[in-house]
């Protein structure tokens, strides 16, 4: 065990993730998620749904610079949750919206759970980067257009109209600023080789803690919150690490998976099969198990059998990480409905789950997309690539 522990704890891979937690910890405690949630309300609470779309919008942005979807949850819900009353929104879908939209965090690039899957896989951790851009988007689009189509039939549910005037919209354009520069910062190290995944983490907490220092909020107290609730997180994250990585050891070692992996290659299932059986496993545990401990005990004998199939590690990686965010959304342990419902403070955690359903539909019909177009994946690494 301690020998484990060691090994999982000095990889210089997974050093990216504490960092990139301080990244979102600095983004939240400094001001800049509040400042560009009020932007994206500004530009998209015309729309049917209102700020149901700046929930989504910004999720997006904050998952650009922050790779965790607890992170993100947690952060838009803090900014967003006390705006339900006053709009007269659907409380329901409202709260599906933060729980299902803080998912993007970890498909849109950079990814704690990419990261993990690269270092368990031996994948490419900038090609994953550039894989799990376009359905990000694509499943942040699927999720608006899920609100949108239900504020139309159900007008109700839109709440009241947040007005606002095109000189408003434009005065706070700037405040959308930081998450794509940090995002370049973070993306554009990686490819022009300044930096490795895990240093370009790095480059995004300077980049974070100069902006903070522009908007006059980097101060000790924001400096210690930030440390004091990066070091919770990961301290959490850790935990779940080790004592993954130490099942898995304990698996192995009495033949389990090899078990596992001798069943699904001798089953004579044809591909698509074997790659339907693997979806449907992780459906059912992702309801069951945390994401992150379901992903490293499974992708190491999980991926080998995809790869062996005909499938390609990177397009799986993807594939896989939008499994993960059904895990966090779907009962009875999804970890975003505990982290909304925890924010919100009242009520039931069965209106958080009610309002997921919709965009849990958005996410198996994304799952869908990927297995049937592999390109929604595929199509920008291999044009980097070729351009290169």
């Amino acid at each position: 065990l301690g020998e484990l522990v060691w090994a999982a704890s000095t990889n210089i891979v997974l050093l990216a993730v504490p960092v990139f937690i301080l990244l979102g910890q600095i983004l939240l405690r400094s001001g800049i998620a509040d400042r560009v949630y009020v932007a994206m309300s500004k530009w998209l609470s015309w729309i049917p749904g209102g700020l149901m779309h700046a929930n989504v919008g910004t999720c997006m942005a904050f998952a650009a610079s922050s790779g965790s979807s607890v992170a993100t949850a947690a952060t838009i819900g803090t900014v967003s949750l006390p705006l339900i009353g006053r709009y007269k929104y659907n409380e329901r879908m409202f709260l599906g919206s933060i729980a299902a939209g803080g998912t993007l965090g970890i498909l849109i690039p950079p990814s704690i759970n990419m990261i993990i899957y690269g270092w368990l896989t031996g994948t490419s951790i900038p090609q994953l980067y550039l894989a799990g851009f376009v359905p990000g988007v694509l499943l942040g689009g699927l999720f608006m257009a899920v609100i949108l189509i239900s504020c139309l039939l159900k007008p109700v549910w839109g709440g009241k109209p947040a007005t606002t005037t095109w000189r408003e919209r434009i005065m706070h354009l700037p405040e959308l600023i930081p998450p794509i520069g940090i995002f370049i910062v973070i993306i554009g190290s990686i490819y022009t080789g300044i930096a490795t995944p895990t240093e370009s983490a790095a480059f995004g907490v300077v980049a974070a803690l100069i902006l903070a220092a522009a908007y006059g909020k980097l101060t000790m107290r924001m400096i210690h919150q930030a440390f004091e609730g990066t070091m919770r997180t990961t301290g959490m994250l850790v935990l779940i690490l080790w004592g993954a990585w130490f099942l898995n050891f304990v698996l192995g070692s009495i033949g389990f998976t090899d078990v596992i992996e001798s069943m699904i290659t001798k089953s004579g299932m044809s591909a698509f099969q074997t790659l339907m059986t693997i979806v449907g496993l992780y459906l059912i545990l992702g309801c069951f198990m945390d994401p992150l401990a379901l992903m490293i005990i499974t992708v190491p004998f999980v991926t080998p059998v995809i790869v062996a199939a005909g499938y390609d590690p990177v397009w799986f990686g993807v594939l896989l990480v939008v499994l993960i965010e059904t895990a966090l959304v779907t009962p009875p342990f999804g970890l975003n409905l505990f982290v909304v419902h925890g924010i919100r403070q009242q009520g039931s955690l069965t209106d958080v789950i009610v309002g997921c359903m919709p965009f849990v539909a958005m996410m198996l019909l994304m799952i869908g997309l990927i297995v049937a177009f592999p390109k929604i994946a595929l199509w920008l690494p291999h044009t980097i690539s070729t351009s290169h």
